[in-house]
């Protein structure tokens, strides 16, 4: 008796075409669209950006530009040109599919914004028409390349219905081993990429204006997608767990050229605010990621450190009236989220899923509301109230005042550079001790705990110990963070420390900024803090409907990737296992055998 096996199907594009048509077609159309970048799009210079230049491309034209470019690239090597065969080794039908999809996007996005804009199609000049005409060609080319491996129907239980060629299309195969490189081309490799990185980041955060910011999110997160799919990603990130420390200092050395790269002190500013987003994100990842405690209140311990620096940092309306050095107001700040992480984690650490989540949702709504009440009036004088405790005056350290513009490799650094830099190391102390506690004992049973914690407690884990002590240094975490913070903004009130708001940080945004990333990853919270506080200041002429925007996104998000945009082995095993196969194509694997 022979056992029966699912039928590959023959591979064939959604669009009948000849496949060595589909892809001429699509060089054609990307070279096209190229080409039409550099030709006016509209009449008129009142749509930001000038895209009135012939021969010179600007603004959203170079978004275009660059992703025709890439399209043609990937189309010519997913074709097996020699020399760029490494640029598609899992496949190159998706990632060229999702580049033509993302410059589409933009172009499309592009004269719709004119023509918004301006007030009607009139506004578009013949330039714009040829733009939108080849990018549509590109796409509709590129949706007739056949798929980089056959369908499988599972035995007619799953028919290829349209939706399921499509979402088949976008899949690619698992990129072979590669041939062992010499370990200064891996380093060369890394270098290159966080330098790429570097690169990336610096545009998006120094896009004048909400259009530009658009079109960059739209081809960056296609192009992003495309490389995952062609296989670049799956191989790159076998280097960085080669050289990790490696990896580390390039990350490093990369985020502190950040201020090198800027001429405008507030993009640095949003810079570090990102950056107090993400460490915060980070020490909620300890608790929420590793050890699987739902807590809503995180933002508290947030406030409890800035609030404890802004007390003893020598500011003119502070109760206590000291200032201390700013070693010793972190310690402060630390300190007192630490105690306030152990007094609130020990009584309720006992409760398990919503009932805990609602016990640390009412802690943080009692952390404002007493710094509210400490006013004088209904309460001691300790606060301010609503007021807060403004005037907290610049960090001095070693004769380096941070208020004070510094050159630094012949550029001038400006404050918020200075804090920047000081956040920055802050950032990499919370990401040194979250790998270090992840890879640790008490990391994997935090995790077994996350899992399974009636397994876990009976296999003798200590599981009310461990999870008091996953609190706690989350709540350090977040303490450090709210020190720096402080001094940043030079002011501590109750309403910047909410459960939810438009702002953030707050606990409703943390949190999501850990799920949206991946939890239980270093790279995920950091990602999904940069996307949740960078999206809503470069959106304004959105703020209207930014929480509908944030609620779709999450809904998208849950459907299709509910591992995260960063996700671990396990993760994607446990949300995918019937998606992710052996290199030979056959049975899935385990979690054991990721």
């Amino acid at each position: 008796m022979t056992g029966t096996h699912p039928t590959p199907r023959p591979s064939r594009g959604l669009i009948p075409l000849p496949p060595d048509a589909a892809r001429v077609l699509v060089i054609i159309g990307a070279a096209l669209a190229i080409t039409s970048t550099f030709t006016a799009w509209t009449w008129t210079a009142r749509f930001p950006g000038n895209l009135t230049v012939t021969g010179y491309p600007g603004g959203l034209q170079t978004i275009t530009l660059a992703g025709a470019l890439l399209t043609l690239l990937f189309a010519v090597a997913g074709h097996g040109t020699r020399g760029l065969r490494w640029l598609t080794p899992a496949g190159g039908t998706a990632p060229t599919l999702l580049l033509a999809l993302g410059t589409f996007a933009t172009t499309w996005y592009t004269l719709a914004a004119i023509a918004i804009d301006l007030g009607g199609l009139a506004n578009l000049e013949p330039g714009g028409y040829l733009a939108g005409a080849d990018t549509l060609l590109t796409l509709a080319a590129a949706l007739a390349l056949p798929p980089d491996h056959p369908y499988d129907d599972h035995n007619g239980t799953r028919p290829p219905t349209l939706w399921r060629r499509l979402r088949h299309t976008l899949t690619t195969r698992r990129p072979p081993r590669p041939a062992p490189l010499p370990t200064w081309a891996d380093i060369l490799i890394i270098a290159a990429s966080f330098g790429i990185g570097l690169y990336l980041f610096s545009y998006g955060i120094d896009t004048e204006y909400g259009e530009l910011f658009v079109g960059y999110l739209l081809l960056t997160g296609c192009a992003l997608a495309a490389i995952s799919r062609a296989g670049l990603t799956t191989r790159l990130s076998a280097l960085t767990a080669k050289h990790r420390n490696t990896t580390l200092t390039a990350a490093f050395i990369a985020a502190a050229c950040f201020p090198l790269t800027q001429t405008n002190d507030a993009y640095t500013n949003l810079a570090t605010s990102i950056l107090i987003f993400a460490t915060v994100a980070l020490g909620l990842n300890v608790v929420v990621g590793l050890a699987g405690l739902l807590d809503l209140g995180y933002v508290a311990f947030l406030g409890v450190g800035a609030y404890a620096a802004a007390l003893v940092s020598g500011s003119p309306e502070s109760a206590i009236g000291v200032h201390f050095p700013f070693w010793a107001a972190v310690l402060t700040g630390i300190a007192a989220s630490l105690v306030f992480g152990v007094l609130i984690g020990a009584p309720t650490l006992r409760l398990r899923g919503d009932y805990l989540a609602i016990v640390t949702l009412g802690f943080g709504e009692i952390f404002r509301i007493t710094m509210l009440n400490l006013n004088g009036k209904t309460g001691p004088d300790i606060t301010n109230g609503s007021m807060g405790i403004p005037n907290i005056p610049e960090l001095n350290i070693f004769g380096f005042d941070f208020g004070q513009t510094h050159d630094i490799l012949g550029t001038p650094i400006g404050r918020f550079g200075n804090y920047y830099l000081l956040m920055l190391l802050a950032t990499i102390t919370v990401v040194l001790v979250f790998r270090r506690a992840t890879e640790s004992r008490i990391g994997r049973a935090w995790i077994a705990i996350r899992e399974d914690e009636t397994a876990a407690t009976a296999m003798g884990i200590n599981a009310f110990r461990l999870k008091l002590l996953a609190f706690a240094l989350g709540a350090a975490l977040a303490g450090l963070a709210g020190t720096i913070q402080a001094h940043v903004i030079t002011t501590a009130t109750p309403d910047q420390y909410q459960f939810a708001g438009t702002v953030p940080p707050n606990s409703a945004f943390l949190l999501a900024a850990v799920i949206l990333g991946g939890m239980g990853t270093i790279t995920g919270p950091i990602v999904g803090a940069a996307l949740l506080y960078l999206i809503p200041s470069k959106m304004d002429f959105m703020q209207d409907y930014q929480l509908l925007l944030f609620g779709l996104a999450l809904i998208l998000l849950m459907r299709f990737r509910p591992e995260g945009l960063v996700a671990d082995r396990r993760k994607q095993l446990e949300f995918h296992e019937h998606e992710n196969t052996s290199p030979a194509g056959g049975a899935p694997l385990t979690k054991a055998e990721a």
